[in-house]
């Protein structure tokens, strides 16, 4: 059943449906709906009836086994989302559309704040996410940094450690710090070292990590003949990986896995959801597939069985994190279809855009 084809009446015994059985986690039966309406609408209970069979004709109802109740289908819950996202929605009850996503308490906004007291760093900041959204949607939080091309140079520092044995402390925008055992082909002395970070420091101060490296090479053959000892020592480092993010991806942060297992209660599925969402990579998949970087709202994607068919009953929440006008990452939850989609809206969009505030980059 289309959008299209979905009349005004249909439209808000569907909603009343939708929101029952977030509620109660029961099928939801036509007296249920008579009485959620107190007849204020003017439906009957045997209206009623004709038109939750019309929506499961429509396929947006399905009924449970023998039970006298009907429960959404993915489809249903995919329309829901649509009518409370749509800037438009802001409609009457008899169904022009859905009621607009309600705002964040100032009870949860408060509860959200006091959750990030202490957070100094992108890394912190991250982390400190997926416990929280795991927290309050009783899902899976994730947090998954940008990739390293978007990581921009804020400090570089080398220390010597041993004969052929650096440290390099490498500083980004985004507040990590990262630390890293170089070893040397060559000796490089204190003031070799030295002078090599104070020219990275100086030279390529809020230059992206990959950028550097590539202009290092170049300029160490345009001057060659000028810098040769200089910056035969900055390239010894760079190609020894004092600019090396990480070889093992974008960081990604999963916490609430307990979460899931409590609300299922088929094993077998249970089983293979778990298999599909331990993947590292399958998870680091699914947000850059969904989320883009470049969005300004939360997505919403119903039934993820695109990506395994052990998650068809869940649904994604997801959200660019920014700062100073680059990509910090991606926030996210994964959670049952039946959730407070209103309210998980406005949490993960609300903890999206924490990041600038918690994260301020201070101006030059």
């Amino acid at each position: 059943m289309s959008e299209a084809r979905v009349s005004p009446r249909e439209r808000l015994v569907l909603t009343a449906i939708i929101e029952l059985y977030i509620s109660s986690g029961e099928p939801v039966a036509s007296q249920a709906v008579a009485h959620y309406f107190a007849n204020k609408e003017g439906l009957s209970s045997a209206t009623i009836r004709n038109v939750m069979a019309t929506l499961g004709d429509g396929g947006l109802l399905e009924q449970p086994h023998t039970s006298a109740g009907r429960v959404p289908t993915a489809s249903a819950f995919r329309y829901y989302v649509e009518q409370i996202t749509r800037p438009e929605a802001q409609m009457n009850r008899m169904g022009a559309a859905a009621s607009a996503v309600l705002p964040l308490s100032e009870e949860r906004r408060g509860q959200i704040e006091d959750s990030f007291s202490g957070v100094a760093s992108s890394n912190e900041y991250l982390e400190r996410t997926s416990h929280v959204l795991a927290l309050i949607s009783s899902g899976l939080g994730i947090a998954l940094a940008s990739s390293t091309a978007e990581q921009v140079l804020e400090h570089i520092h080398f220390s010597r450690l041993s004969a052929g044995r650096v440290l390099a402390v490498l500083v980004t925008q985004a507040g990590a710090v990262l630390d890293r055992v170089l070893v040397l082909d060559r000796e490089l002395t204190h003031l070799d070292l030295e002078t090599a970070a104070r020219y990275l420091n100086e030279s390529f101060h809020g230059w992206p990590i990959e950028r550097i490296r590539a202009e290092v090479a170049l300029r160490m053959e345009a001057e060659r003949a000028a810098y040769h000892q200089m910056l035969a020592s900055v390239e010894e480092l760079c190609r020894k990986g004092a600019l090396a993010i990480s070889d093992a991806g974008p960081a990604l942060y999963v916490e609430g896995m307990s979460n899931l297992i409590a609300a299922e209660v088929d094993r077998e599925r249970l089983r293979q959801m778990l298999l599909a969402l331990e993947a590292k990579q399958r998870l680091v998949e699914l947000l850059t597939a969904y989320v883009d970087g470049r969005q300004q709202e939360v997505r919403v994607v119903v039934g993820l069985d695109e990506a395994s068919p052990a998650m068809q009953d869940l649904v994604l929440f997801g959200a660019p994190a920014r700062l100073g006008g680059s990509s910090l990452g991606t926030v996210a939850v994964i959670a049952p279809t039946r959730i407070q989609y209103q309210e998980m809206i406005q949490a993960v969009r609300y903890v999206a855009r924490l990041s600038e505030r918690i994260l301020e980059v201070p101006a030059d």
